[in-house]
């Protein structure tokens, strides 16, 4: 098997990568929360998660990598360890990338939805909780500003994706599309805080990702199965109003970007628009190898797009699909790894960053190279 690695590390475009987010991004810290609480383990902590690459479950959210997977891939780095790792079992060498995402995880701190009363059932951990640890991790590793500087500089910081959670539970919990809307000024104001502490510690480029187009997810389709509330797309099959309100959410982001870069020309600040790189998926699956389609999850309990609210994937009643490169979808809620694929090549080879990631770190320098000589970390 081949993959697309380049010379971009060694030739200076960044030297780690440090990540925040919730399951999108998740490389296995909820793992390791789980097992260090001794609470009971979610489901994707089970076989068949990470079946296609790791060929066992890491924490992922999915049957193999993930975008930031991908990212690191291309840069000729490892992938990028967990948080709860280092946390646990020793400090990492300087220079190397850290990923603070936790699946689950919201922009929001878990104390306002208590509030709505919306119950986070999976974590605690908000986009907040994420860059205190990585505070604290930043200072035990480089003790002086200037070298926490030098560091942030020369490193790529990946804002999530965050903020899709803030909606996820909300709705699972009941709550209807109107009553969120006023939620979304906050999550922007809470991820531009993020970014704004960030630069001030000395980070210089970012990477930072809009929603996916939450109403072709397999679970949204479900809960609103039959409703005479929803409009479809008839070209996707996707929820109208689901979908404009992600881009509500991804177009409130822009305008705060286009803020931040106001204020902090001498900052990279790089949109990763993953709406309209996942959209091309559900306009023509066939075109990118999905033959089952784009809507029906792979690994589910059944009904009309395979997913069911009380059965998760990884129950013993649940059955997954026997070649998942050929399905979007994974588990109702998360993407497959073929999935994950498209959008990072749309994303950081392709036109769907603004501005272009290529124009930031050429690319010209990518070549193959077989993965049995490389080093896997599946944590």
């Amino acid at each position: 098997m081949l993959l697309l690695t380049c010379t971009m590390h060694a030739n200076g475009c960044y030297e780690s990568i440090i990540s925040f987010g919730d399951s999108l991004a998740d490389t296995g810290n909820i793992k390791q929360l789980t097992f260090k609480s001794n609470s009971q383990p979610p489901h994707f902590l089970f076989p068949p998660y990470g079946e296609t690459f790791f060929h066992k479950p890491t924490g992922r959210c999915s049957n193999g990598r993930l975008i930031i997977d991908f990212i690191a891939e291309s840069l000729g780095m490892p992938l990028i360890t967990p948080s709860e790792v280092i946390r646990q079992h020793g400090a990492i060498e300087k220079g190397q990338g850290v990923n603070f995402a936790v699946a689950g995880a919201t922009a929001l701190d878990s104390s306002f939805y208590e509030a709505q009363g919306v119950a986070n059932t999976c974590t605690n951990v908000s986009l907040g909780v994420e860059l205190e640890w990585f505070k604290i991790w930043l200072h035990s590793i480089y003790r002086t500003q200037s070298d926490c500087k030098n560091f942030l500089q020369n490193s790529l910081i990946l804002m999530g994706e965050i903020g899709g959670n803030d909606y996820n539970h909300p709705v699972m919990a009941g709550k209807s599309i109107d009553e969120l809307k006023p939620y979304v000024p906050l999550v922007i104001n809470t991820i531009v805080s993020a970014i704004n502490e960030l630069i001030e510690l000395g980070a210089k480029t970012f990477v930072v990702p809009g929603n996916l187009p939450i109403g072709c997810s397999a679970a949204y389709l479900t809960i609103y199965y039959d409703s005479d509330e929803v409009e479809y797309d008839n070209t996707t099959g996707c929820l109208i109003t689901l979908n404009e309100f992600a881009e509500y959410h991804n177009e409130l982001l822009q305008i705060a970007l286009n803020q931040i870069r106001e204020v902090h020309p001498d900052v990279n600040i790089i949109y990763a628009d993953y709406y309209n790189a996942a959209m091309q998926i559900f306009h023509t699956p066939i075109k990118y190898g999905f033959t089952n389609g784009a809507l029906k999850a792979c690994c589910g309990a059944g009904g009309p797009y395979n997913y069911n609210l009380l059965v998760a994937c990884a129950d013993p009643t649940s059955k997954s699909c026997a070649r998942p490169e050929t399905y979007a979808n994974w588990d109702g809620l998360h993407l497959t790894e073929a999935a994950y694929e498209v959008i990072f090549k749309s994303l950081f080879q392709g036109p769907y960053t603004t501005p272009q990631f290529n124009s930031l770190c050429p690319t010209s320098h990518i070549q193959a190279r077989d993965t049995s000589s490389s080093l896997v970390q599946s944590f």
